[in-house]
């Protein structure tokens, strides 16, 4: 029994945080303990983890595990951390060549049967990786369209977590039709035909062109908000008290909403 690591990105808002996930095997009353401020999504991941190994064909190591997140300090939230966990086990149990983990950034929830399953959030995540000097990252198969639009990001995209473990086995150069790897630069329409990528966007004539978030003036956070949610297909609240410059939609009898009695009659209704 040893010591593994794999790594992952936590989202505090929109702002993507490298994590480091630590798994130590030792003997002891079997248990996996999970450390480092998790929320209740992650730490309900004990149960998923354990039979999406179990169920994928991995022997579950049954000795004492500890999960640690770090930094211990930054709140982790959300199921993404699902796969990065299990792989640690995994290499921590030498059932798994720990180098394999190396350089990667890994991202997804496991189900009970071992699928890989999408999770939002994925492009901000996907470019502080890349900020971070990550050269891969890992996700689901539903989640690789949005990672890839990273440039300079290897995108491995799995459908199962038998399938990716079986893929580090065997080496990078194994051909697996369930794991698809993108590589930096690669056309991305010859790939994912059909998707969200390699869909064509019709150009409005000139006389009905659309106004451009790049002729906003200030706002740098409210407009890297609104491009990550348009890119990923995210929903967006911004919240605050009037005047502070949150973005203003004039109401006029054609767009007034039902509920502009509510406000008071007012000219403008912050969104």
């Amino acid at each position: 029994m040893g010591l593994a690591r794999a790594h992952a990105i936590a989202l505090v808002g929109v702002q993507g945080h490298p994590v480091e996930i630590e798994a130590d095997i030792e003997n002891g009353m079997v248990a996996l303990l999970l450390v480092g401020l998790p929320d209740t999504a992650l730490r309900e991941a004990r149960d998923r983890i354990r039979s999406a190994i179990v169920n994928s064909g991995e022997t579950w190591p049954n000795r004492r595990i500890t999960v640690g997140l770090s930094p211990a300090s930054l709140p982790k939230r959300g199921s993404g951390f699902d796969l990065g966990i299990a792989l640690a086990v995994l290499a921590a149990s030498g059932t798994l060549p720990a180098a394999g983990l190396e350089g990667l950034v890994v991202i997804g929830e496991l189900g009970l049967d071992g699928r890989i399953r999408p999770v939002p959030g994925v492009l901000p995540a996907a470019a502080a990786a890349a900020a971070a000097g990550f050269g891969t990252v890992v996700v689901a198969e539903e989640n690789a369209a949005e990672a890839a639009l990273v440039p300079e990001l290897r995108v491995i995209a799995a459908s199962r977590l038998a399938a990716f473990t079986a893929w580090i086995r065997n080496g990078s150069s194994a051909a697996d039709p369930v794991v698809q790897v993108i590589e930096p630069g690669r056309d991305l329409s010859s790939v994912f035909s059909g998707t969200v990528v390699s869909q064509k966007v019709e150009k409005a004539p000139d006389e009905a062109v659309a106004k451009d978030l790049a002729d906003l003036v200030g706002q740098p956070v409210a407009r890297r908000s609104a491009e990550i949610c348009a890119a990923g297909g995210h929903h967006l609240m911004l919240t605050g008290p009037p005047g502070v410059g949150k973005p203003i939609h004039e109401l006029t009898d054609q767009n007034r909403p039902d509920f502009a009695s509510v406000v008071g009659g007012s000219s403008a209704v912050e969104s």
